[in-house]
């Protein structure tokens, strides 16, 4: 296996909630850009699923002190990319309760970027947290429509915003996950660059490619597949370099950037069905176990 020689354009961040994993790809690559992290993959830290294996139950609280050490470990070990925390959220949580949780989230570590959902109350906490110069990457997008969305919600942000297309989630349901990315790239082609996309939700390393071929600013990546690409000896996409969808085109829509956040259509029953997804997990493995 051969080192990486040539970093690609896109930054690089590990999907997961393990440090020690993070570590690995760090040594395995030379570098990490950033880290993303969700209540599911927190759950899935081996720590956390050793106390739960024990019969410890955390309490909410507790869950919180071990997210907070988690991502301290991680911090130091990645770049400016940052490490995204998650605000615990259902379909009730209301903007203002998303903000409290970004706040404290935020001051765990230096390089944090909150995640809040693409609803319209985390639209919400977005713009409050752009107001009072917190970092943020909007989650859980399945349409140019709320990646319009949070263009408007952001503007004025310090730092870049993030947009993170989930792809896999889409390939699931038959769509070429894929496209989203690209028409969202192109979507903001003419815009003034506050929003960066990460590609989220990567399968497999032809995915990867395909992401670093049209220069998505970000990408996170599960360790499996960056181990898959290092195995491959990190190929990196050339002027050949053809992706095979699986899936139904997603097309392009024309949308108009300068309007206000609540013009945009929302609404998508993955972006519903993923919150649902990361509440169950979260609550099967430690909030129902509290007390």
């Amino acid at each position: 296996m051969s080192p990486l020689t040539k970093r690609p354009k896109t930054k690089i961040l590990v999907d997961g909630g393990d440090p020690q994993e993070t570590q690995k790809i760090k040594e395995l690559l030379g570098f990490v850009d950033g880290q993303t992290t969700n209540p599911s993959l927190i759950a899935k830290n081996p720590h956390i699923m050793q106390l739960i294996a024990s019969g410890h139950k955390l309490t909410e609280q507790e869950e919180l002190d071990e997210y907070k050490k988690i991502v301290r470990t991680i911090s130091p070990l990645v770049g400016d990319a940052g490490v995204s925390i998650e605000v615990f959220a259902d379909l009730n949580t209301t903007a203002e309760q998303m903000f409290q949780q970004g706040q404290a989230m935020f001051s765990w570590i230096p390089n944090a970027y909150v995640k809040y959902p693409c609803t319209a109350q985390g639209l919400r906490a977005a713009e409050m947290s752009v107001a009072a110069g917190i970092r943020v990457n909007m989650t859980l997008c399945f349409s140019q429509q709320q990646a319009a969305a949070v263009y408007a919600a952001t503007k004025g942000t310090k730092a870049p915003a993030y947009v993170s297309p989930f792809i896999g989630r889409l390939d699931d349901v038959g769509k070429n996950g894929v496209d989203l990315v690209a028409n969202i790239k192109r979507m903001f082609r003419e815009s003034d660059g506050h929003v960066w996309v990460l590609a989220a939700s990567i399968r497999s390393v032809e995915q990867l490619l395909y992401c670093f071929s049209i220069e998505t600013e970000l990408a996170t990546v599960p360790a499996k597949i960056l181990q898959q690409w290092a195995e491959r000896n990190f190929p990196m996409p050339d002027k050949n370099f053809v992706y095979q969808p699986t899936g139904a085109r997603i097309e392009y829509e024309n949308i108009n950037l300068n309007q206000p956040r609540t013009s945009f259509n929302i609404e998508h029953e993955l972006t519903t069905k993923g919150i649902q997804k990361f509440v169950a997990d979260y609550r099967a493995t430690l909030y129902s176990k509290a007390g």
